[in-house]
C-alpha cells in the first residue's frame, strides 16, 4: 500500500538528465499534491523515476507497492506516466482547469499494489491546432498572458497529445519554445510552410509572388528551419496563399491560370523545401496538407510529393471529411486516403471560422455520434499517422476535445455514453446535464440537406450584417454573400430560404434552450454555476441569436413597407436579443475568466447588436421628422399635450437608443 498526502517526494535522482519536459510535469505533479492534500505530519513514500530506454517512445510503467516506481525511455513517457498518476490518484482531470474542477484537500489517498503498463495510441502524433485564438491571446490569468497557453498544453499532455500548433501567424512563433519545453512535437499551419514568417509580414512592400521573390521566400524557409532545429518538428510542406487562401488570389499572372500550372508549382515547392530540411535536420518527418483547392488539386492528379511525406486530409470545418466550402464553391470531394497503406493522418475541426456558418465561440453543430462515425471512417481508411484537431480556444469546445482523446487512444465512444462520462467528471454526474449536452447537436438549425450542414453561431450574426449592409446601401440586387446557401436568385427569394430555416428550427431551438433552463434551475452551488457558465451559456447563445434574426426578419419587412416606426422597434428589439446573447458569455466571466469573452471578435455578438442599431437610426431618419421631435412627442408626451406646440420640445433630444427605450417603458407589449 502507497500513502499520498502532502509530504509526497518525487525523486528524479536517478535520472541522468533532468530535461525542461520532465520538469515541467514533475512541478506540476507537486503542485497537484499541494492543492490535493491537506498539511501533514505524517511520512509518505516516494515517487522514484527511472530511465530504462528500451522502452517504446512515450511509453511508461508504472509499480505501485510502498513506493510508486515509474519506469520510461524518453521525455514524454515520464510526462505521461506523472500525468497518469495526477489523474489516477488524485482524480485532477483532463480540463481541470477549463471547467473549474473542485478539488477539496484530503489528508491522505491510499493507493493499493499493482502494475500499470501504458498502452500504444491509436494516433502516431496526435495534437491540437491553438486556431483563431482570438479570446486566449487577448486574455490574462492573474495578469499573465503565458498561464492560458500553459494551461492549454497541459490540458493537451493530460489528454495523451504529443503534438501542437502553438497558435496562428505570431503567435505560433512566440509560443512554440513553451510547448517545446512541455515536451510537445511542433507543427505548423497550413498556410504557414516550415512554420516560416508570412512573407507579407516580412516584405509588406512586395507583393507575394513566388517568380518574383522566390529568393525572398526560400531564405524565410530557411530561417524557419534554423530557429526550429533544435525541436521535435513535424514540418510541414506546401505553398498556399498568404492567409488562409490559394496563392493565385495574389499572384493573378499566366503563369498560374490552368490547375496544372498551379499543381506543378505546388509540387516544385515541396521538394525544395523537403531538401531544405534534409540540409539541417537528421531523419525529418514531414506532412504536407491537402487542404480546400489543395485537395481539389491533388485528386487531380496535378500535386506528386514524395510518398513518405505524411498526406493531411482534411474536414470540412464541420466534421465531415469532404473539402471544405470556400465562399461559393462547395465541391465536397471526399478527404480520404483511397490506399491505406499509404501515410496519412487528418486536420479535424471542433472549431471553425468560415464567415458563414461555423462554430467557434459554441460547439460543434454536430453530434458526438456523427465525429464518431467520421472518425471510424479515417481509422479503417488507415489515416491514423497524424491527427491535428482545431482547438480554438479550448474551453469552448472542451466536450468534443475529450470524444477524440477518447478515440485517438482506442475507446469505445457514442453520444449517450460520452454524455454521462463528461457529466460524471466534471458535473457530479448530473443525468439531467448529459442529457443537455447528448441533446445539443438536435437542437442546431440545419441549412442544407447534408448530415453535416447544421449551423454555429456565425449564421445569426455574419448572414444578418451582411444584409443590414445591403440595405444600408440601398441595395435590393442578389446578396452574393448569401448564394452559398440560397444559390443565385433575387434577394426576395434569398431572404425566404434564409428566414425560413429560422422558421424551421425555431421550435426545437426553443424546446432545448428551455430544458436547459430548467436542468440549471435544479441544480445547485457549484454545478449550477458552472452549468450556467458552459452549456446553458452556449443555449442562450443559440435562442438569443435566432430570436434576434427572426425579430429582423419582421423589421426588414416594415422597413421595406415604409412602417418606419415598426421597424425602428423592431430593429431594436432585434438588437437587444443579440446584446442578451453578448451578456450571456459576459455574466460567464468568473473568478479567472474575468475578460476571457471580452475580444469576441470572430462571431461577434455584440457587433451584430451595433449594427442592428445602426439601422434602427436609419429607420428613424426615414420615418421622423427632420428636427427629431415628432417621434418624440408621439411617445413621450401624453395624449393631452401632443398637440400642444408653446414650446416645441421640453427636453434634450433623444438618441435612437433614449427614444427606443422610453417607447419599449410606455408599450412593453407592443410586439407581442
Amino acid at each position: 500500500m502507497f500513502y499520498f498526502n502532502r509530504n509526497t517526494v518525487i525523486d528524479y535522482s536517478s535520472l541522468s538528465e533532468l530535461t525542461k519536459p520532465i520538469l515541467n510535469a514533475v512541478r506540476i505533479l507537486e503542485r497537484d499534491i499541494q492543492k490535493c492534500f491537506l498539511p501533514s505530519n505524517q511520512p509518505t513514500g516516494y515517487i522514484l523515476l527511472q530511465a530504462d530506454h528500451m522502452m517504446p517512445e512515450e511509453a511508461f510503467q508504472l509499480a505501485v507497492s510502498d513506493t510508486i516506481c515509474l519506469t520510461a525511455g524518453d521525455d514524454l513517457g515520464f510526462v505521461y506516466g506523472l500525468l497518469y498518476i495526477s489523474e489516477e490518484y488524485l482524480g485532477i482531470k483532463p480540463f481541470w482547469f477549463f471547467l473549474d474542477q473542485q478539488i477539496v484537500p484530503v489528508k491522505e489517498i491510499q493507493a493499493t499494489d499493482k502494475l500499470f503498463i501504458s498502452p500504444k495510441p491509436f494516433i502516431r502524433f496526435r495534437g491540437w491546432f491553438f486556431n483563431d485564438e482570438v479570446l486566449l491571446s487577448h486574455w490574462q490569468v492573474y495578469g499573465d498572458s503565458l498561464i492560458p497557453w500553459k494551461m492549454g498544453f497541459e490540458a493537451l499532455l493530460r489528454c495523451g497529445g504529443n503534438m501542437a500548433i502553438p497558435g496562428t501567424d505570431k503567435n505560433s512563433r512566440k509560443y512554440r519554445q513553451l510547448a517545446s519545453d512541455m515536451g510537445l512535437w511542433i507543427t505548423h499551419h497550413h498556410a504557414e510552410p516550415l512554420g516560416a514568417e508570412m512573407f507579407v509580414r516580412a516584405f509588406p512592400d512586395k507583393e507575394p509572388n513566388y517568380d518574383d521573390y522566390s529568393n525572398l521566400f526560400y531564405q524565410l524557409w530557411e530561417q524557419a528551419v534554423i530557429e526550429q532545429k533544435d525541436y521535435k518538428v513535424i514540418w510541414n510542406l506546401g505553398f498556399r496563399g498568404q492567409g488562409d487562401c490559394p496563392f493565385w488570389s495574389n499572384d493573378k499572372s499566366e503563369n498560374y491560370n490552368t490547375a496544372k500550372k498551379r499543381g506543378e508549382l505546388i509540387s516544385e515547392l515541396i521538394e525544395k523545401q523537403r531538401q531544405l530540411v534534409l540540409k539541417y535536420i537528421k531523419n525529418p518527418v514531414f506532412c504536407t496538407n491537402l487542404y480546400g483547392e489543395i485537395m481539389e488539386l491533388y485528386q487531380e492528379g496535378y500535386i506528386h510529393f514524395d510518398k513518405e511525406i505524411i498526406k493531411v486530409y482534411a474536414d470540412n470545418g464541420y466534421g465531415k471529411m469532404v473539402t471544405r466550402r470556400r465562399d461559393n464553391h462547395c465541391a465536397r470531394i471526399p478527404a480520404l486516403p483511397l490506399n491505406p497503406n499509404d501515410t496519412s493522418g487528418i486536420y479535424y475541426h471542433v472549431s471553425f471560422y468560415d464567415l458563414q456558418a461555423a462554430s467557434h465561440i459554441t460547439m460543434l453543430p454536430n453530434s458526438v455520434d456523427f465525429v464518431n462515425s467520421a472518425l471510424t471512417e479515417v481509422l479503417e481508411h488507415g489515416a491514423n499517422d497524424y491527427w491535428i484537431i482545431n482547438c480554438s480556444n479550448v474551453r469552448p469546445h472542451v466536450y468534443y476535445l475529450d470524444a477524440i482523446r477518447k478515440k485517438w487512444h482506442g475507446m469505445e465512444l457514442s453520444a449517450v455514453t460520452h454524455s454521462l462520462d463528461f457529466t460524471k467528471d466534471y458535473y457530479n454526474g448530473e443525468e439531467g446535464i448529459a442529457s443537455c449536452l447528448s441533446g445539443y447537436a438536435d437542437a442546431m438549425l440545419s441549412y442544407g440537406k447534408e448530415d453535416d450542414e447544421h449551423a454555429g453561431e456565425q449564421f445569426y450574426n455574419e448572414n444578418i450584417r451582411l444584409l443590414i449592409n445591403h440595405i444600408i446601401r440601398n441595395r435590393t440586387d442578389t446578396l452574393s454573400g448569401f448564394r452559398w446557401f440560397t444559390g443565385d436568385i433575387p434577394l426576395p427569394d434569398q431572404l425566404s430560404i434564409l428566414f425560413g430555416i429560422c422558421h424551421k428550427g425555431e421550435s426545437q431551438m426553443e424546446a432545448y434552450y428551455q430544458k436547459c433552463k430548467d436542468i440549471g434551475n435544479q441544480l445547485s452551488g457549484h454545478v449550477k454555476q458552472l452549468f450556467e457558465d458552459t452549456i446553458l451559456m452556449q443555449a442562450k447563445i443559440h435562442n438569443y441569436c435566432l430570436k434576434g434574426m427572426l425579430l429582423c426578419e419582421q423589421a426588414c419587412k416594415a422597413y421595406w413597407d415604409q412602417n418606419y416606426l415598426q421597424a425602428f422597434l423592431d430593429f431594436g428589439k432585434s438588437a437587444s436579443f443579440y446584446e442578451q446573447a453578448n451578456a450571456a458569455m459576459r455574466d460567464s466571466e468568473h473568478g479567472i475568466w474575468k475578460g476571457f469573452y471580452q475580444n469576441d471578435c470572430l462571431a461577434d455578438i455584440k457587433h451584430t447588436a451595433y449594427m442592428l442599431r445602426k439601422i434602427m437610426g436609419i429607420a428613424r431618419e426615414m420615418g421622423d421628422n427632420a428636427r427629431h421631435d415628432k417621434w418624440y412627442r408621439d411617445i413621450v408626451y401624453s395624449v393631452e399635450d401632443r398637440r400642444v406646440m408653446t414650446i416645441l420640445v421640453n427636453d434634450n433630444h433623444m438618441t435612437d437608443q433614449e427614444l427606443w427605450e422610453a417607447f419599449m417603458e410606455k408599450h412593453p407589449n407592443i410586439l407581442g
